[in-house]
């Protein structure tokens, strides 16, 4: 059970700590110090900002605008880490028989699981570490751009559409949309709701009502920038994970005839 329950409890942690992250509540301005605030929070707060100013200090369009530019230059990262999970997936039925298999605990019967799933991992040809390293660029980039929208405070005296950048949304629109291209984007990424991962399939309900209660009480800008890199992602995975469904649909056509 604490397997299962182990990627869940990490990413709630891990927004736990973004939203009671003191620096958070600290502006972002030209005088703010250190490495983190200087190289990454504030050079993307600037950008947000020249943006907002090229459209007429529309603070909501430029964080639209920002964010697609964003997913767009991490594309290539996004698209390696994608098509690896898919990998992943993909052999997971037989990682499980394996599993299975060597189900005893003894020293031995351990190592000769390890020895058969690295044979496995080496004919697929999945290398189990492939999607972390993109992970591991991407997260400081996304992070910073979510501490440039809390801590710009030009975007808190903005409105875009029926909300204020700087307070939660007052009718839960975007809440609810965040929640729902969240399982979307999760769904398309997994292949459906039939995955055999026990973790996945409770990512898959967890993740969207985490985003919801979130987004509820976070600014409406925040929420903003969740929908619109969610819609980003599910245009991104739809067409990565293309070929294979097409080539699993033409098998599966093929299997029944």
């Amino acid at each position: 059970m604490r397997k299962k329950l182990g990627i869940p409890f990490a990413l709630a942690s891990l927004m736990l700590l973004l939203s009671g992250c003191s620096s958070v509540n600290k502006p972002i301005t030209p005088e703010s110090t250190g490495v983190w605030n200087e190289y990454i929070v504030y050079p993307l707060s600037w950008v947000i900002t020249q943006f907002a100013e090229m459209m007429g200090n529309n603070y909501g369009l430029s964080i639209v605008v920002v964010t697609i530019l964003i997913r767009l230059a991490l594309l290539p990262l996004m698209i390696k880490q994608t098509r690896s999970s898919k990998a992943m997936q993909d052999i997971q039925p037989e990682l499980q028989k394996l599993r299975e298999k060597y189900s005893s605990k003894d020293a031995t019967t351990q190592q000769k699981l390890q020895q058969e799933t690295m044979q496995l991992f080496q004919s697929h040809g999945v290398n189990p570490l492939a999607g972390c390293l993109p992970l591991v660029i991407q997260m400081p980039i996304l992070l910073g751009f979510y501490h440039a929208i809390m801590r710009t405070q030009e975007i808190k005296n903005h409105s875009f559409l029926w909300f204020d950048l700087g307070n939660p949304d007052p009718i839960y629109a975007l809440p609810i949309i965040a929640g729902i291209t969240t399982f979307l984007q999760q769904k398309i990424m997994m292949g459906g709701t039939n995955n055999p991962n026990p973790q996945m399939k409770m990512l898959l309900y967890i993740m969207p009502v985490m985003i919801v209660v979130f987004a509820i009480n976070f600014p409406a800008a925040l929420s903003l920038y969740w929908v619109i890199g969610n819609m980003f992602m599910i245009v991104q995975t739809y067409f990565i994970t293309a070929p294979n469904r097409k080539k699993t649909n033409q098998l599966d056509r093929g299997a029944k005839k």
